[in-house]
């Protein structure tokens, strides 16, 4: 990954900000894309990266960002948009619109802001990497009415991605982690939202995934060995998908 610069949205924590070490533990310039300033800035003076700030809620900050990276840094090799935000598990009849649309606006519009901005000079150069973060939500029911929903846009916006930049030689795809352990996964314990335990019991490996996990299947589909891999939704959740329907008879065997 020498030489190449990478933009990683989310960074300043969870996901993202494993994500950008990762790429510069391997040598690659990341610019640190964030609306936390401060854990943007801490981040980036770890790994010696650049920092750019970035809102994927507001189109024109997406554009802003975009513009300001192209100028000041240089042409985008990699994007890794790892940025969004978590949904309470709330009844439709307690779920307000306004929360419903920021979910969605942040998940699955700022994910597109971010890939039509980056992706299109990709295009134009011929050359260039995409991975989403998406989820298991997006993928199986669940109590959450506008992140799951979103999620499940952003692994079918890989697809469609993939094929329209494909002949022009970016590839695009998608990860989607199962419960990681994060800041966000902590509040969501915190709150009594989630419980570890049964988070846990329900992978077939027993544990959360931890987000170096989630770093290193991210860097694998943006490098070289991933060449002739495009259009992918790249599961890593510690078996949780393959573990869940045991639980009609009687749970794994876990002895």
């Amino acid at each position: 990954m020498q030489q190449q610069l990478v933009v990683v949205t989310g960074a300043a924590s969870g996901i993202g900000e494993a994500c950008a070490r990762e790429f510069a533990r391997q040598g690659a310039t990341v610019v640190v894309a964030d609306r936390d300033l401060a854990g943007a800035q801490r981040v980036a003076t770890e790994i010696s990266g650049h920092v750019v700030a970035m809102d994927i809620g507001s189109e024109q900050s997406v554009m802003d960002g975009a513009a300001q990276i192209f100028e000041r840094i240089g042409s985008v090799d990699v994007l890794v948009n790892s940025a969004g935000v978590l949904q309470r598990t709330l009844p439709p009849s307690q779920l307000s619109m306004k929360e419903w649309d920021l979910v969605a606006n942040v998940d699955l519009r700022g994910t597109y802001l971010c890939c039509a901005a980056f992706g299109t000079a990709m295009s134009e150069r011929r050359r260039g990497a995409i991975v989403n973060i998406a989820s298991v939500a997006g993928m199986r029911s669940g109590p959450l009415h506008s992140y799951g929903p979103a999620k499940a846009g952003v692994i079918n916006l890989g697809e469609c991605l993939a094929a329209e930049w494909g002949p022009k030689g970016v590839r695009v795809n998608t990860v989607s982690p199962g419960f990681t352990a994060t800041p966000s996964l902590q509040k969501g314990i915190a709150n009594h939202t989630l419980e570890t335990e049964n988070m846990s019991r329900s992978t077939a490996l027993g544990r959360l995934v931890n987000a170096g996990e989630i770093a290193a299947a991210v860097f694998f589909l943006a490098s070289p060995a991933a060449s002739a891999i495009t259009g992918v939704n790249l599961v890593v959740d510690c078996g949780y998908l393959v573990a869940t329907p045991w639980g009609s008879y009687g749970g794994l065997r876990r002895n």
